[in-house]
């Protein structure tokens, strides 16, 4: 081999290495860098805006309206409830009271009735048929809670007794009732009718 084609050789041993760091770099340079570490994300802060503040305040408002309407109307149901459950146990008790108030001169025709018979004819069949009626009347009233007002041999009471007539009786205390005329009738505490009386002076 000649000189001149050695010296050639060499230099092109000499430019492999260069073009090769070259080609290394350009490599390097187009590999995508490594991503950065992501910092942790700060909160982000709100600004409440006066336009905002006022917008709050005025559904605080109005919900707070929305509310005592609510309650105002749930204690009206309430009360409308409590008055209608009383009206209707009114009412009741006074077409009971005005059923019962009818049904009275019935016992006082039972009464009269068993009345006419002497005491001779306590067998009577009709005698017997009419008291048991009689009875079965007055259980029919004691079932409803209807009592009769004692009255003979008791104090004058103008709460319960109607006096029609005063008599001279000795045997019996000064304002007495001595005889009741026609029966009264109670409903609990509430007077039926009061007992027509005669009281003693």
């Amino acid at each position: 081999m000649s000189e001149k084609e050695k010296k050639d050789r060499e230099q092109e041993e000499e430019k492999l290495p260069d073009e090769q760091t070259a080609s290394d770099n350009a490599s390097e340079a187009d590999a995508p860098e490594p991503a950065a570490e992501a910092s942790p994300a700060e909160p982000e802060t709100f600004t409440v805006t006066k336009e905002q503040m006022e917008k709050m305040e005025a559904l605080a408002k109005e919900l707070s309206e929305q509310k005592d309407a609510f309650l105002r109307l749930a204690a009206e149901y309430d009360n409308y409830r409590k008055r209608t459950s009383k009206e209707k146990e009114t009412t009741y008790a006074n077409a009971k009271i005005d059923t019962l108030i009818a049904m009275l001169p019935v016992y006082d025709n039972l009464e009269r009735g068993l009345a006419q018979y002497k005491d001779e004819e306590a067998e009577s069949p009709h005698r017997k048929g009419l008291e048991m009626i009689f009875s079965q009347f007055k259980e029919s009233l004691s079932k409803l809670g209807v009592t009769t007002i004692d009255a003979v041999g008791q104090p004058f009471d103008p709460e319960k007794h109607n006096a029609v007539m005063h008599v001279e009786d000795e045997n019996a205390g000064e304002n007495t009732v001595v005889e009741v005329l026609q029966q009264g009738f109670m409903l609990g505490e509430k007077v039926l009718r009061f007992a027509i009386v005669k009281v003693a002076n």
